[in-house]
């Protein structure tokens, strides 16, 4: 009988890097008690058991925080703020990246302690491998027993499928060809001597594609519970999943399935004034036309007690501020949820130190030419985005990033938002450009720019040709999905046919801007060198 690995550690090639799993991360609004220990004899019991370990093991480790901060700080989502930044990442905000960066090889970023995008997803792989062989020793005693225990299988291989198709989007230097490399395809618990070759897109594929085919026929509800993965987070994942590797059939089917069942519409801007139902203030007038709205529309709409608390913890009269607030579900597909007092982290703190008001020391601002994309009279994102301490400096481009606003008690501590309706908009739309049918994809995208509206009509130009029509999906995405670790996959994907580039303003940096040219190298990331370094079978990405 092979030896089977009873520590945490993920295969051969990780054998210098083992990790404790933090069972009392908080994925769902419930005590985690699942803890993997040596003796899985006395873990894998029973099906509450099974359950907790899929709750502490699995959902505990889905956090994309690595995701979300890459991507602003190496792409062009953020400026560097002259008051808080003490100079932390700023190699990968100038385009460093090798092997050894924390950002894949472990140790994390300057404001988290991460594992890196590599060896996070690959915990979560194994977490899954070994609660699925743990599985297989327990029977379930009834039949409701005998459902959850199949909703649990189904919820754990959905989440691996999301860790591969993760893996595949930042490692594989191109997912629309089924010969090139992949990554490794850890199929089940590894015995600790094995040193895996990367795989090739089309077998990762084939395993990603079982994995929720099993879970889509067992998941057959979208559910009302946007923080445990039902049939909502499998077809919006298996959507995303088709629309990276070019399989526009599929992600036509899987988007418009979800948005014609799961039961969600669009968050509006509107209403624009309104009274703050939390604390009676009533909103005082709103101006399409200034710059700054009165103290008691600020308090109305930030959800704060004074105008200078626009942080979101008392709620808003808009719902679409309440989304961000984590007030209302709205339009969310399927979020990991972060209690406020509990475990995990804490994503605002990403970009401001101790609060997201111009005093809390942000380290990053938005940057200046995706503020002047959504800081425009008559969008709601004008004022969700943007803390409204930052009036006084805007001509300092002073923008404090509001995205993450806090939760009552713990400011800059949000849900994690991970597949939104408006992404479905998305799909669709891009699959309409591959179709040639632009007409189709222009009122797609009017949709999305029509619901985040708070004042006024909104325009989108008439699309004459499918690089047109690219280029202004590219960019509403960099809007509406802007600080959620979508835009630097989102350039990988669709800046040569959109025909832009990264897109740094001069403003952004002390030092001349430089944006990473199309086609570069570094749109993949590197194998870590941890990786490489202990296990002789796997193969570096070109240009590393």
């Amino acid at each position: 009988m092979k030896k089977i690995i009873n520590t945490v550690l993920i295969v051969a090639g990780f054998a210098t890097t083992t990790l404790a799993l933090n069972s009392c991360q908080d994925a769902l609004d419930i005590t985690q008690a699942g803890q993997l220990t040596e003796n899985d004899n006395v873990l894998f019991t029973s099906v509450e058991n099974l359950n907790n370990v899929l709750l502490g093991s699995v959902y505990g480790n889905m956090d994309p925080v690595e995701e979300i901060y890459f991507s602003g700080v190496f792409t062009d989502e953020l400026m560097i703020s002259e008051i808080g930044s003490g100079g932390q990442d700023w190699e990968i905000y100038r385009h460093f990246l090798n092997p050894s960066s924390s950002w894949v090889n472990g140790g994390g970023m300057s404001t988290l302690s991460t594992p890196g995008l590599w060896l996070k997803h690959y915990n979560i792989i194994n977490n899954v491998n070994r609660l699925l062989d743990g599985a297989t020793r327990i029977k379930p005693s009834s039949a409701a027993e005998q459902k959850q225990y199949n909703e649990i299988l189904a919820q754990a291989r959905a989440a691996r499928a999301y860790s591969y198709v993760q893996l595949e989007a930042f490692f594989s230097t191109d997912m629309k060809n089924p010969n090139a490399l992949g990554v490794m395809l850890v199929k089940d618990v590894p015995s600790v001597d094995v040193k895996l070759p990367r795989a090739k897109n089309q077998d990762v594929y084939d395993f990603i594609n079982a994995d929720l085919d099993f879970a889509r026929t067992t998941l057959t509800t979208y559910g009302t519970d946007r923080y445990r993965i039902n049939k909502g987070f499998v077809n919006a994942l298996t959507a995303r999943f088709n629309l990276y590797r070019g399989n526009v059939a599929l992600a036509k089917q899987y988007a418009q399935d979800v948005i014609s069942n799961a039961g969600l519409t669009l968050t509006q801007g509107q209403p624009n004034t309104g009274t703050n139902t939390y604390t009676g203030a009533v909103s005082g007038a709103y101006s399409a036309t200034a710059n700054t709205q009165t103290s008691q529309w600020n308090i109305a709409f930030y959800g704060g007690t004074t105008a200078a608390t626009g942080n979101g913890l008392l709620g808003s009269f808009n719902p679409y501020r309440n989304l961000w607030a984590d007030k209302e579900r709205g339009e969310i597909i399927f979020a990991l949820n972060r209690l406020p007092l509990g475990a995990g982290s804490n994503v605002g703190t990403l970009f401001n130190t101790n609060g997201s008001i111009v005093t809390g020391s942000p380290m990053w601002l938005w940057g200046k030419n995706l503020v002047n994309l959504f800081f425009v009279n008559g969008d709601v994102r004008k004022y969700a985005y943007v803390d409204p301490t930052s009036y006084p400096y805007l001509a300092n481009n002073y923008y404090v990033i509001d995205k993450y606003p806090g939760k009552v008690s713990t400011n800059s501590r949000n849900d994690l938002k991970l597949f939104r309706l408006s992404e479905m908009k998305f799909i669709l739309a891009e699959c309409a450009v591959a179709e040639n049918n632009l007409s189709t994809a222009q009122a797609l995208i009017q949709e999305v720019r029509t619901a985040r509206r708070i004042d006024g009509t909104a325009t989108t130009p008439t699309y004459t040709s499918a690089q047109s029509a690219y280029a202004d999906i590219l960019k509403e995405r960099r809007i509406d999905l802007a600080l959620e670790g979508h835009r630097y996959l989102d350039l990988k994907r669709l800046a040569t046919l959109a025909g832009v580039t990264m897109d740094r303003s001069d403003d952004d940096d002390y030092i001349p801007v430089e944006n990473l040219p199309n086609n570069s190298y570094k749109y993949t990331l590197p194998i870590p060198l941890s990786e490489v370094s202990a296990n002789p079978n796997i193969q570096q990405n070109p240009g590393y």
